[in-house]
């Protein structure tokens, strides 16, 4: 199988695309592109990802960015458990993809910015309770969703897993409260990383 390249940092949505890689064996190389020097804005960089933003994944001639889309890709391009075994599964990873980055992704970066990234005289306590709140439906649905076998797929650990598990991470910094509320995900995500791939990932750059 031919190496890809995942262009941005292990500090950015990249670590992801590294996970996902981990996971289902595609050979990668990862291509430092850092946005605090405004390396996503070189015309080399642009012409692979148009936005300027990172992760962005170049294999052969496709080039594709979007995070959750490049995990997918990954998944599919390397068959196994981690992909879509029929269409069905195949629209499921789809729909929890695009909902993870809908309904999760932008509450629990508040969440993240306001109780760990922000210098401590920059975080909101406020902004944090209104993520909060606006978080309490979706939760409630992701729980729910994984009540019957810990997964969301399939009844195994897939891309949908991977990709939902690794936005849910950013709130870690909630109250015990918060998490309280939601036990299936919370067991969840402490077996997503356990896993060997995520440890490596993580821990390897």
């Amino acid at each position: 199988m031919n190496k890809v390249k995942i262009f941005g940092t292990m500090r950015s949505r990249a670590n992801r695309c590294v996970w996902a890689a981990e996971e289902t064996g595609v050979p990668y190389e990862l291509v430092p592109i850092d946005i605090t020097k405004g390396d996503q804005r070189s015309a080399e960089y642009m012409a692979i990802n148009p936005n300027a933003r990172v992760p962005a994944l170049e294999d052969g001639a496709l080039r594709l960015y979007e995070s959750l889309a490049i995990n997918l890709y990954l998944a599919k391009k390397a068959g196994g458990a981690l992909a879509p075994k029929d269409l069905a599964e195949d629209a499921k990873m789809t729909m929890w993809a695009l909902w993870t980055m809908t309904e999760l992704e932008k509450h629990a970066l508040d969440v993240l910015f306001h109780t760990a990234l922000y210098p401590p005289d920059k975080r909101d306590p406020a902004a944090v309770a209104t993520a909060l709140a606006a978080l309490e439906r979706p939760m409630k649905v992701l729980d729910a969703a994984l009540a019957a076998d810990g997964h969301l797929v399939g009844g195994r650990f897939t891309m949908a897993d991977l990709n939902a598990a690794v936005v849910t991470m950013y709130l870690r910094g909630a109250p015990k409260e918060f998490h309280a509320k939601f036990p299936h995900v919370g067991a969840w995500v402490v077996a997503a990383t356990q896993r060997a791939a995520y440890q490596k990932a993580m821990g390897g750059h």
